[in-house]
């Protein structure tokens, strides 16, 4: 129950994530030319920094990615070698979740 709440958060930051950097995007196609210096050098050090974040929230989420696949593999090769506990796990997690509920 814990994974799927951190799951949550680390969905919504992912997509926070990908909203600045398309808001920055956009505020760097609209900020034109400007005369200064100090504004190009720094317009060019901002590009290349959200050029960095973009890569690394793509790489993220494949690791992510085939992280979850590997889990749910080893997961349903483990409830197909032994389906019993399986069940009984199951019915264990329902049980606690059950009562969790119903202590709020």
């Amino acid at each position: 129950m814990e994974n799927s709440g951190s799951n949550d958060i680390r969905d919504r930051l992912v997509e926070d994530l990908k909203l600045v950097i398309k808001d920055a995007e956009d505020l760097l196609r609209s900020s034109g030319q400007q005369a200064s210096e100090g504004y190009a050098k720094a317009r060019a050090k901002f590009e290349s920094t959200l050029s960095t974040a973009r890569s690394g929230l793509t790489d993220g989420q494949e690791r992510l990615m085939g992280t979850t696949r590997e889990a749910m593999e080893t997961a349903d090769e483990y409830v197909r070698a032994n389906p019993w506990q399986a069940v009984g796990i199951g019915a264990l997690a329902g049980l606690l979740v059950g009562v969790l509920v119903s202590r709020r």
